[in-house]
């Protein structure tokens, strides 16, 4: 009589996957540099603004750095900012205990700089309306955070993997926009540790497709067909996107060729064997899925090539 094996349950994978947890920790800690943000910011060229220190209000012309840089600069500190609201996810979904619980608290130490670093830079250089800042923080923040995958742990895996790659591409290609030395140091600093996170998840969920290859493939196929950055739900998000899309800064090709492939390549999912059922069904859907976005993406850098040529040729240039 011929039995198959059930799937692991998600405590069984959470056991399994300590171990590499630790060692990833490990490896982490090792490698990560210590940095402080104080020094990131160029304190000596804030001055006061309007209120109880009877400063200078904001005005548009303060900021030095590129209107596109600047929406793209408000998106990814609102997205730090929701950090308590990523922080409950993940320790809902890996633990408070152990290597995992470790981990969590450390990841979430590190993030916090991003956030600290990032509104002291802009509150000083007047990059951006300290008012409207703070008034659209506050909303972001009351919207509250919701993993898209619940707390399936493979799909938040898979997730991270991908965000902090993301994250990653979003903050470095924002320092090369901004047009301002300091804020593409600081973001480049920023940028290394989302790198560092990246390979935590990522090497992490390499050993999960050893242990349950179908499962993790399903998580992986799910989160790439339905993947949102965790600010999508920021006011005005739509329209700051498409700005920072039209700018070069975060695409569909650069998510394609810059996030997707890497780490979809390192796991070798197309040259896996040993899939069945759903996990061979799942890696269909997603080659059918990232043929589609290929398309898509191609498209839209055609498109934005023949609209800046169109607006050279308008400018006489």
């Amino acid at each position: 009589m011929a039995f198959t094996s059930r799937p692991k349950t998600t405590t069984e994978l959470l056991l399994e996957l300590e171990p590499v947890v630790a060692t990833e920790l490990d490896r982490h800690l090792a490698t990560a540099k210590e940095w402080f943000p104080h020094e990131y910011v160029p304190w000596s060229e804030g001055r006061n603004f309007d209120g109880h220190f009877e400063g200078e209000a904001w005005a548009p012309e303060d900021s030095k750095v590129t209107p596109e840089a600047r929406d793209a600069l408000v998106v990814n500190l609102l997205t730090e900012d929701n950090l308590p609201g990523y922080h409950h996810e993940i320790a809902t979904i890996f633990g408070r205990d152990g290597a995992w619980g470790t981990w969590v608290n450390r990841w979430t130490a590190e993030e916090n700089r991003h956030g600290i670093v990032i509104r002291d830079y802009l509150t000083v250089t007047r990059a951006v309306d300290p008012v409207a800042l703070e008034r659209a923080r506050m909303v972001h923040m009351e919207g509250g955070y919701q993993a898209d995958h619940g707390d399936k742990m493979l799909h938040g895996l898979a997730y991270v993997s991908f965000q902090e790659l993301a994250t990653r591409v979003s903050h470095r290609n924002t320092g090369k926009a901004s047009g301002d030395p300091a804020c593409e140091r600081l973001l480049t600093r920023v940028a290394a540790d989302e790198n560092l996170h990246m390979l935590f998840y990522r090497n992490v969920l390499a050993k999960a497709f050893e242990l349950a290859p179908d499962d993790t493939m399903r998580a992986v196929t799910d989160v790439v067909k339905n993947f949102q950055m965790p600010g999508h739900t920021i006011e005005g998000f739509l329209r700051k996107s498409v700005v920072i899309a039209n700018a070069g800064i975060y695409d569909l090709k650069l998510h394609l060729d810059d996030v997707l492939s890497p780490v979809l390549r390192q796991w070798k999912v197309f040259d896996m064997e040993g899939l069945s059922g759903d996990g061979e069904k799942a890696r269909e859907e997603l080659s059918e899925y990232l043929a589609g976005l290929d398309t898509a993406a191609t498209r839209f850098v055609e498109r934005r090539a023949e609209r800046r040529a169109r607006q050279a040729a308008r400018e006489g240039r």
